[in-house]
C-alpha cells in the first residue's frame, strides 16, 4: 500500500525495500507506524513521520 493515510492507521507494517523491483525485496523495517517513522533507513518512515507529527527533538 502506498497511501500513507492508510499506512499510518495500520497495526503493523512490514517495510520492504530499500528500492523497488530488483533493488527491493529486503525487510528494511517492521513495527508500528511510529516505529517505522523513526527508523533511520526506512523511506516509508521518512514520509510517514510528518503525518504522525513526530518531531526530531523527541527521538
Amino acid at each position: 500500500e502506498h497511501n500513507l493515510d492508510v499506512v499510518k492507521t495500520a497495526d503493523w507494517i512490514v517495510d520492504l525495500g530499500p528500492e523497488g523491483g530488483d533493488g527491493g525485496g529486503t525487510v528494511v523495517a517492521e513495527g508500528t507506524p511510529r516505529m517505522i517513522a523513526v527508523h533511520p533507513t526506512s523511506y516509508t518512515g521518512k514520509y510517514l513521520k510528518p503525518l504522525l507529527r513526530i518531531s526530531l527533538d523527541k527521538e
